[in-house]
């Protein structure tokens, strides 16, 4: 009987033996049983430990349970993607139905079953009750059918139809770990391995006639795999490949050995998915709408989980920090399913819109609260409790960290603080729109709870006595009653909306509850000690049950339906920007935005932007810089994200307009007569000026730089200034232009934060964090004197009229004093955690004169003021021509490189020698590139997508010129006379050529290749160079045509990595003649 086999997948060469695909942890190999040939597939893997694959579609699975994904790629190891990332914990086993395709998995962390489509869609949690630690899984598509193992206190072996039905126990006794289990698809047999009674068994597919086949020689077995009359194993202990005879168990063999850490195993041939299998679903998919699933006779039409029809009415909704999960109510079996939403780090507060569809949500990591449909799309970002008030859209919510209750509409516009005073660290929130109050719980010295008009009107104590940790709140609409959970009293109680008739509804066996909600007769809550999602009868506290348990980080919890009770429904109330609900008999009451006063009608707003300060104190965000044109704009640099950005100041039109380069922005300021933006880097050592949008950056002064960090500018004077944080701090001076550089004070300085320029009263002003001090000068250093001493933690700085006003991180607050003489200071605003920077402007006062405001100065690129005029000059890197006005359009000569995510530029022409990032798309994980002077084309391959591209020097014009067959591409060569392109590829062993736009793709050489790397080429000499990194290293040559290869050096040689040639005198960097 001939062995046939789609064995040399990335060539889909049809050869004699099967192929061995195992999981090894940190990659997925290949191995010729009998040829103990070893290829690698996919590698850089963090911790793979189960695989499958579907033959006929060429596709290879697996799970990771260090990243809690499941993936997939194609079998020659390209397109790597996420099959389904979200609501998995120990995803230890994985099978493929080749006929129906379908994707089954177990998770011994969530104890369920489940199946999807091959893409992840239509995701179904198939088994769920007595389920404790299901491990392997085997289908026989054939039969319908799908078997499993479970390591927990009772282990065994069990089947079921692949519908979920008709499930049985087929083996429970004397097992203990049964790891690895496989079928036997024309002996109508199963395997197994158990690693702790280290035994191999067989049975026949309904458990009976069980038989030991090998019991010696065991040490850990984990998988199994079966093909003909061989068994192919992995072994922990041995960290081995083994094989023996599946019916007598003799002949062992160790097909491979000192392997990384192997785990799972399969037999890769078309006898292991044998395609005359008949599919039960048929060419419609059954008719189903959404999951056809075969069962032994037929099949059964199915949903996601959770759903009887395409959309959910009720539902669960409850907050596990690291992701947000709904348990429906129109199913059985209450399991719950991840919303698949993006960066979730720390939800806390949850609620909902059922007029939109709406969930909401905070995160107290990023301090941010975001919104998203209930299915995980539309996903959007607009601190502790959160509510939604649905009559008028509008978004409530409390911080703990600032002490404040805040209001926006659904969307975040309009933004306002509602409550500023007497709290401390409010936590949940709850409203009525209804009566038109909202409720909220305070943990602070004095626990209560306090409820107010939703507009913050007649605010009043409700409970204050016999409260610790007072977490959620509920509200009974029906009964007019409220609900909170105390983690310290360990209770669940309930009183009347004014605080009356207080009753203790829960209270034993409540470790510690947090999140609370109400629906029909039920309450329901989370608990953090005891890991679980319980409820009992909202009136009496009886008939407890557990719909959940063993869920790590529970925190907020909501039930979704549409039935919510149905002022300000009318033209907004004729509130022209907020209306919120206020305790009858008012209503409602008009309010507006944080920073703007309502005029003397109640309901129109007018902007008071006579003079504005504004404060940054998001973590994350270090510096910010304001200025104000028609329309005003924010700059911000944020030094965590290496960012610098701008808006309007409502918050629109968001851009980046500095995205690359930059490591620790610390100071930041714009030039509004001259429209260019100047900041300081600590962690480049410079100091960088560009255009408002961006463009034509340039690098003004590099060199004797050691931390700078605030800066400040005089446009009229021409000047800039800037404090050093370094070894010798000081504070230093320049002309706009980085011409004229002096230091204006040396000594006595520590850690020099804020600097501002007082034009009116002709002095610099700086805060020392370190000294403590508030001091200032004159414009050129002299008259030194001290402002205020001492300050605790001085930060940011900014002048306003006569007063000074700053930033203190240790006192938490912004303050102010007269800037003359340090004198009358006040506390302008406290508990402020995490300030930054502050800066004002007055927008009364006129804008300077531009030095450049004709015609640019008649530069080209760059205007710069300095004491006397001004000066032309260019972005980094290129030169000024001779007319003193014009720029070179690029370098004449330069340096290219890539570093993974980025490829840059550093020109040889000037003294900076300043990377400069040129903006290329898409880029994932550069390895190697070249140059095309012909056609002024970079060329460069990206590992990560298995391309190569090529694009323009300035980073437009992008397009793929390889795009298929490629594994690890790491070296490249252009060949600029013939119009060639030349690539090693280490994954495959090959080097290969090509036009330069991709056409007439030719295998060059691939024998006695073990891994190719560097690449470079003499065309003149007609020439190819190549290093590799095998097990023997070595430099070799041939011609451009692969003919008379020649090994120039094999010894001294580890990772020979980079190759050039000199071309003029025919040498490379090796020091070897490149012409004998």
């Amino acid at each position: 009987m001939p062995r046939w086999v789609f064995g040399a997948v990335a060539s889909s060469l049809l050869l004699w033996y099967p192929v061995l695909l195992f999981a090894n942890r940190i990659d997925i190999r290949q191995v010729l049983p009998h040829r103990s040939e070893y290829t690698l597939l996919l590698n850089n893997l963090e911790n793979a430990i189960a695989l499958d694959f579907h033959h006929s579609k060429e596709l290879v699975f697996w799970s990771d349970v260090t990243l809690d994904r499941i993936m997939r790629a194609n079998l020659n190891g390209s397109n790597v993607e996420e099959v389904v990332s979200t609501g998995l914990e120990s995803p230890g086993g994985l099978a493929i139905d080749w006929i129906h395709d379908k994707l089954y998995w177990t998770d011994s962390g969530t104890s369920r079953i489940e199946v999807a489509n091959l893409d992840g869609t239509h995701r179904k949690v198939l088994l769920w009750q007595n389920l404790e630690k299901p491990r392997a899984i085997a289908l026989n598509p054939m039969e319908g059918t799908i078997y499993w193992t479970d390591w927990g206190n009772t282990p065994r072996i069990e089947y079921s139809n692949m519908d979920g039905s008709n499930r049985r126990i087929i083996a429970d006794t004397h097992l203990f770990w049964p790891n690895g289990l496989t079928i036997d698809y024309a002996g109508h047999r199963m395997y197994w391995v158990d690693a702790k009674h280290h035994v191999i068994e067989r049975a026949d597919l309904d458990g009976r006639n069980r038989k030991a086949v090998i019991s010696q020689g065991l040490p850990h077995p984990f998988a199994i795999t079966v093909f003909e009359d061989s068994l192919y194993w992995t072994d922990w202990h041995t960290k081995s490949i083994n094989s023996a005879n599946k019916f007598t168990g003799k002949n062992q063999e160790i097909i491979r050995n000192k392997l990384h850490f192997p785990m799972d195993i399969h037999t890769l041939h078309p006898q292991r998915q044998p395609a005359a299998g008949r599919n039960r679903c048929g060419d419609n998919n059954g008719g189903c709408t959404h999951l056809c699933l075969p069962s032994s006779k037929d099949y059964t039409c199915a949903c996601p989980t959770g759903f009887r029809k395409t959309s959910l009415d009720k539902f669960l909704l409850f907050a596990r920090r690291m992701d947000i999960r709904r348990i429906s109510f129109d199913t059985d079996d209450l399991s719950d399913d991840v919303i698949p939403l993006a960066d979730v780090r720390s939800a806390v507060a949850l609620d909902w819109d059922s007029k939109d569809d709406y969930v909401y949500w905070t995160d107290v990591s990023t301090d941010s609260i975001s919104r998203a449909k209930w299915d995980g799309s539309n996903q959007e970002v607009h601190p502790a409790g959160l509510a939604i008030d649905w009559v008028t859209n509008k978004l409530y919510w409390t911080d703990a960290g600032t002490d404040r209750i805040e209001v926006s509409n659904t969307d975040g516009t309009m933004r306002t603080v509602l409550i500023w005073e007497n709290l401390d660290r409010p936590r949940d929130i709850v409203v009525d729109p209804v009566g038109g109050f909202m409720y909220w719980t305070d943990w602070g010295a004095n626990p209560k709870i306090e409820r107010a008009g939703m507009d913050a009107s007649n605010r009043l104590v409700i409970i204050s006595s016999n409260l610790t940790w007072p977490n959620g709140l509920a509200i009974d609409y029906e009964s007019q009653c409220l609900y909170w959970a105390d983690a310290g009293m360990k209770t669940i109680e309930y009183a009347s909306l004014d605080g009356s008739h207080r009753k203790v509804l829960i209270g034993n066996n409540l470790p510690h509850p947090f999140g609370l909600t109400l629906y029909g007769e039920r309450i329901y809550w989370t608990d953090w000690q005891a890991k679980s999602i319980q409820s009992a009868d909202r009136r009496t506290g009886q008939s407890r049950e557990t719909l959940q348990d063993n869920l790590e980080n529970l925190m907020d919890i909501h039930v979704f339906h549409r039935h919510r009770p149905p002022a300000c429904e009318v033209n907004n109330g004729g509130c022209s920007h907020l209306c919120l609900l206020a305790p009858l008999p008012k209503g409602y009451s008009c309010t507006c935005p944080t920073g703007i006063n309502l005029q003397s009608d109640g309901k129109t707003w007018i902007l008071l932007f006579g003079c504005w300060g504004l404060v940054w104190f998001c973590s994350g965000v270090f510096q910010v810089s304001l200025f104000f044109f028609n329309p005003g704009k924010v700059y911000w640099s944020d030094s965590t994200l290496r960012k610098i950005s701008r808006a309007a100041l409502d918050g629109s039109q968001f851009e980046d307009i500095i995205t690359t380069g930059l490591l620790t922005t610390d100071g930041l300021a714009v030039d509004a007569i001259g429209r260019k933006i100047y900041w300081t880097d600590t962690g480049t050592n410079r100091i960088e000026v560009g255009n408002l949008d961006g463009s034509m950056r340039k690098v003004l002064v590099w060199q004797n730089l050691d931390s700078p960090r605030a800066i400040a500018l005089y446009h009229e004077m021409g000047y800039m200034y800037w404090t050093d944080w370094g070894e010798n701090a000081k504070l230093e001076r320049a002309g706009m232009d980085g011409s004229g550089r002096v230091v204006l004070i040396s000594n006595n300085l520590g850690w020099p934060n804020g600097l501002a320029v007082d034009k009116a009263g002709s002095q610099l002003l700086w805060a020392d964090a370190h000294t403590e001090r508030i001091e200032a000068a004159d414009l050129n250093g002299a008259n030194r004197r001290t402002l205020l001493s001492p300050v605790q933690h001085p930060y940011g700085l900014t002048l306003l009229d006569s007063y000074i006003y700053w930033t203190d991180w240790q006192t938490r607050s912004i303050h102010r004093a007269d800037k003359d003489t340090g004198a009358n200071v006040i506390l302008v605003r406290a508990n402020l955690p995490g300030l930054m920077d502050i800066q004002a402007v007055d927008r009364a006062r006129p804008l300077g004169f531009n030095k450049c405001g004709v015609r640019n100065g008649g530069c080209s690129h760059l205007c710069l003021p300095h004491p006397t005029g001004f000066s032309c000059a260019c972005p980094t890197g290129i030169q000024l021509k001779r007319d003193e006005q014009t720029c070179d359009s690029s370098p004449e000569t330069y340096l290219l490189f890539s570093s993974r995510a980025s490829i840059r530029r550093i020109s040889l022409d000037t003294s900076d020698h300043t990377d400069v990032h040129i903006p290329v798309p898409e880029l994932n994980n550069v390895i190697s590139l070249d140059y095309d002077s012909v056609d002024g084309k970079i060329y460069y391959t990206d590992v990560f997508l298995d391309v190569i591209r090529r694009a323009d020097l300035n980073g437009s014009n992008m397009e793929t010129v390889i795009g298929q067959g490629l594994k690890t591409t790491d070296g490249l060569a252009v060949d600029w006379v013939a119009r060639n392109l030349y690539w090693t590829d280490t994954g495959r062993n090959t080097i290969e050529v090509a036009r330069l736009d991709g056409s007439s793709r030719k295998v060059l050489i691939n024998n006695s290749l073990d891994e190719p790397r560097a690449i470079a080429v003499f065309p003149k000499k007609g020439y190819l160079f190549w290093t590799d990194w095998g097990h023997i290293a070595k430099i070799e040559r041939a011609n451009l045509d692969g003919s008379e290869r020649k090994i120039l050096i094999n010894t001294d040689l580890g990772w020979p990595n980079g190759l050039t040639l000199d071309y003029d005198t025919r040498r490379s960097v090796k020091d070897f003649p490149i012409l004998t």
